[in-house]
């Protein structure tokens, strides 16, 4: 499978690099070019909040996976919406588990656990994200997967 990983060097990217390379899938790595990229993958360098230099790395490239682990503003899930719609067949955003609501009204936390933690608002951001997510998914069909790892 071909899978672009956009920050695919850091804490959580770097262990899913590791599992998604011991599966024999082919990588390619969209990073600021601050830390090294592994020789066996191909690395791509641009600012992902630079959109012009984001779309001119990628190129008119297609990809079976997108794993975006530094999506942040909703602005930039949406364009990914239009520039991934037809040239991923799965994209994956990765949020937080800071979206559930503060404090938790039941343990444990499950994915029907209500959304909204008011007090952060980089959990407000992420939640945001999913949001226009879920839209381009209602809207456009767009193959969206949310995952929010703890």
């Amino acid at each position: 499978m071909k899978v672009l990983i956009i920050g695919g060097t850091g804490n959580l990217s770097e262990e899913c690099v590791t599992e998604l390379d011991a599966r024999g899938h082919e990588l390619t790595l969209l990073t600021r070019g601050q830390r090294k990229v592994p020789d066996r993958h191909r690395g791509l360098h641009a600012d992902y909040q630079d959109r012009e230099a984001f779309e001119t790395a990628l190129g008119s490239e297609d990809f079976d996976a997108v794993l975006n682990f530094i999506g942040f503003e909703p602005a930039e899930v949406e364009a990914d919406i239009g520039l991934f719609r037809d040239r991923a067949g799965q994209y994956l955003f990765i949020s937080s588990a800071t979206v559930y609501a503060k404090p938790p009204r039941d343990l444990p936390i499950t994915e029907e656990a209500p959304l909204g933690n008011p007090s952060w608002d980089y959990a407000q951001k992420k939640l945001e994200c999913e949001q226009c997510l879920q839209r381009g998914h209602a809207e456009w069909g767009f193959p969206g997967t949310i995952v929010r790892p703890s």
